[in-house]
């Protein structure tokens, strides 16, 4: 019996809900808070997690200290970088320099969230975009993720719009485990008219949208929504105003909203009938003289990668108030990480993809992610993200919060958020007692410089042979699915089903993941955010195979 369920059971309640991780949800689930707090605290897992843990999954990541039971080895939290090729995406057709609101008009073509995908029917990558400043979405595609065509489309003929107007922020989803065809494409669309709040459409093509389905529920307008495929739920991310102990009584906020089926489950029918989420916390760093005081939360997408949800916070630190021609908002992104799909840990506070504190770049002010958040592209996660310019394209007269507003690309390592580290002098790092069904290790990292070796040992920390330091087969090299085995042994199955935990011996290197595939090829059978070549569906069911498809000439396979 596990700390939570005891814990439970003392109050009165049952656990309801096993997660693929072991976490145990209680019955009153999600939590119904009364307020918020700008203390920061660690998620009910990390402070009691499962006596055995999980692992069938996905890779398993770093990103906390959910799965370590002791290590001499350094975290590291990492930053993406952006693509010498960003801007990716700019405005420039007619529709894309239109407005809905004189003041503000200025090219726009970034997704707000919108949605970035890649289709594993027609192999291309997809994205949805607001065109021009609240004027309609647009439709974009690629064959590598770099360079995009925007196709002339019959919506609006001789446009790439395949949505006209009434639009602040929308999500468009891709949904690869849809059984109706005509609903393959899911579009989350806030409307100022006829009442504003999040209105619901389904599409087959992505391009030919159906009429209004269902009106979700009042809202404010950066309002976006995501698909929690662990609890297989539709969550509604809810800007709101609201109160926060500790910071201001009226602050800036996330409020939540779940469902089963976006058709018949119920909605919400006032604000606060939505539940009391998230916010930023006193860790978040403010801004030298900040006009608004403490960062505020913009903006909160998300989507399951591997093994963990994975959430892209866009963090006001500024507004710049006054003149229409002042700076861009400060908005920039940062990510959380969470297991149980409700509380998040946010163990890196500076921005994880930053503006630019130069006039003159493309992503100077405002910083927002996309719906779909992040894709899989042989060895690298793409990110892409918009961005509102300086004086680069514009000129100097026409530098302003709202103008030339593109889409960049940022680039990060596979599974690279979060590294395991060791220098000369060899580290270890030992798990919580873990189970597995599969029979193939594998772990994503660079050791070439250096050396990894693993040996398995029971739930009381005694070593199991032959699954020993000594005959494990040193790993020398640099790659994110790279095999562990040992001398003597086909593979884990003598291991599988029973507590084990992995001690990972580690001299001049990086250990980024591990996990265990059911067969050779390396597959996860963890999700795989917004897809990527190669990728079949929603999940890595491929492993190997990914690196025959992928689209980045730079990859080394591995």
């Amino acid at each position: 019996m596990t700390t939570l369920t005891i814990a439970c059971l003392l109050c009165g309640l049952t656990p309801t809900e096993t997660l693929h991780n072991g976490i145990e949800l209680p019955k009153d689930w999600p939590p119904k808070l009364k307020t918020l707090t700008m203390e920061p605290t660690d998620p009910p897992y990390l402070q009691h997690p499962p006596k055995v843990i999980p692992i069938d999954v996905g890779r398993q990541l770093f990103v906390d200290y959910f799965l370590i039971q002791q290590t001499t080895l350094k975290r590291t939290m990492h930053t993406a970088t952006y693509h010498p090729a960003s801007p990716v995406l700019i405005a420039d057709k007619p529709w894309e320099k239109a407005g809905k609101w004189k003041d503000y008009v200025g090219p726009h073509a970034i997704p707000f969230s919108d949605g970035v995908w890649y289709d594993p029917k027609d192999k291309l990558f997809k994205m949805w975009y607001m065109a021009g400043t609240l004027y309609a979405t647009a439709y974009a595609t690629s064959k590598d993720g770099i360079h995009w065509e925007k196709p002339d489309l019959d919506v609006v003929p001789g446009t790439n719009i395949v949505h006209p107007g009434n639009r602040d922020s929308c999500t468009i989803w891709l949904d690869l485990e849809e059984k109706d065809p005509q609903r393959r494409y899911k579009m989350f669309r806030f409307q100022k008219i006829p009442r504003r709040g999040l209105v619901i459409q389904f599409s087959a093509d992505g391009i030919h949208w159906g009429k209004e389905v269902r009106w979700a529920g009042p809202c404010n307008d950066r309002s976006t929504v995501y698909c929690d495929p662990f609890r297989k739920v539709w969550v509604y991310s809810l800007k709101a105003v609201g109160p926060v102990h500790g910071g201001p009584a009226e602050e800036r906020i996330r409020r939540y909203w779940e469902q089963n089926d976006l058709i018949k489950s119920p909605m919400w029918s006032k604000m606060d009938s939505s539940l009391l989420w998230t916010s930023t916390d006193r860790l978040d760093p403010t801004w030298p003289k900040p006009d608004i005081g403490p960062p505020k939360i913009y903006n909160l997408d998300a989507v399951a990668y591997e093994s963990v949800l994975l959430g892209a916070f866009s963090i006001l630190q500024t507004y710049y108030k006054g003149e229409r021609t002042d700076r861009p908002k400060r908005n920039q992104v940062c990510l959380g990480f969470s297991r149980d799909g409700w509380h998040w840990s946010r163990p890196m506070r500076t921005p994880f993809i930053p503006c630019s504190e130069r006039r003159s770049d493309w992503n100077w002010g405002n910083i927002q992610s996309a719906g779909g958040v992040c894709l899989i592209v042989s060895d690298k996660i793409y990110f892409y993200v918009s961005g509102r310019a300086g004086s680069a394209r514009l000129g100097e007269g026409k530098c302003h919060r709202g103008a030339d507003a593109s889409t960049g690309l940022a680039v990060l390592r596979r599974d690279g958020f979060a590294s395991m580290d060791a220098g000369e002098s060899e580290g270890t790092l030992t798990t919580r007692a873990l189970r597995f069904q599969g029979r193939h290790l594998f772990v994503n990292a660079k050791t070439d410089a250096g050396e990894l070796r693993v040996e398995a040992l029971d739930e009381d920390g005694n070593v199991l042979e032959p699954f020993t330091r000594q005959n494990c087969e040193p790993v020398r090299a640099d790659g994110t699915l790279l095999p562990v085995r040992w001398r003597g042994v086909k593979d884990l199955s003598a291991a599988a089903g029973k507590p084990v935990r992995l001690r990972f011996h580690l001299s001049v290197g990086s250990l980024y993941a591990f996990w265990v595939s059911p067969d050779e090829s390396g597959a996860s059978h963890g999700y795989v955010a917004a897809g990527g070549p190669g990728f079949t569906g929603p999940i890595d069911t491929v492993g190997k195979g990914i690196h025959r498809s992928a689209t980045d000439p730079t990859s080394s396979g591995q």
